[in-house]
């Protein structure tokens, strides 16, 4: 998926400025989808260039004038056409995999207080996306449209996140004293 894609559902979402559009970036899609800042506004760039998105230009005082970008009919039209392409099956990769696999042809132990580390942060990860979910989504039962799609991908983070750490727990407990 290229970064344009999430850009345009960003900002379907919300209009923005380049920063603020860095800002939501890093507190929500940017647990799937990484970007730099640099990333975004040389995309947002290309994006105006192409005719995906409109920009206003607004007027502050005593800062530098805001862009707000917006997703114009052009980009509108190709965020539907991206969402009505069939999806390719997710591939699995992953070097922790590989280092679990192969953790019997080196120094166990010090693989073991990785994952102790890892876990730790996938548990951290973990705990900010359940509270999310109890702070921005109270009542989901009664959610519909973006508010819905928005809690059902934070439902597959929080789904992810447990898997973690379930399965290096696993792992770590499997390998107790055979280290």
């Amino acid at each position: 998926m290229p970064l344009e894609h999430a850009l345009l559902v960003a900002l379907s979402e919300r209009p923005a400025s380049g920063l603020e559009l860095t800002r939501r970036f890093e507190k929500s899609l940017g647990f799937f989808w990484h970007a730099t800042h640099q990333q975004i506004y040389r995309v947002l760039g290309r994006m105006e260039a192409d005719g995906w998105v409109s920009v206003e230009v607004v007027e502050q005082e005593g800062r530098p004038d805001k862009r707000v970008h917006t997703p114009s009919p052009e980009g509108r039209r190709v965020l539907a056409e991206w969402l009505a392409t069939p999806i390719p099956p997710e591939t699995f990769r992953s070097e922790l995999a590989v280092k679990l696999r192969g953790a019997s042809y080196g120094d166990r132990a010090t693989l073991a207080a990785h994952l102790v580390e890892v876990r730790a942060d996938h548990a951290a990860r973990l705990a900010h996306y359940e509270t999310l979910e109890r702070e921005q989504f109270p009542d989901p039962g009664s959610l519909a449209g973006p508010g819905l799609d928005q809690w059902l991908v934070l439902r597959g983070g929080i789904r992810l996140e447990r898997f973690w750490v379930e399965w290096i727990t696993e792992y770590l407990q499997a390998h107790e004293g055979a280290t």
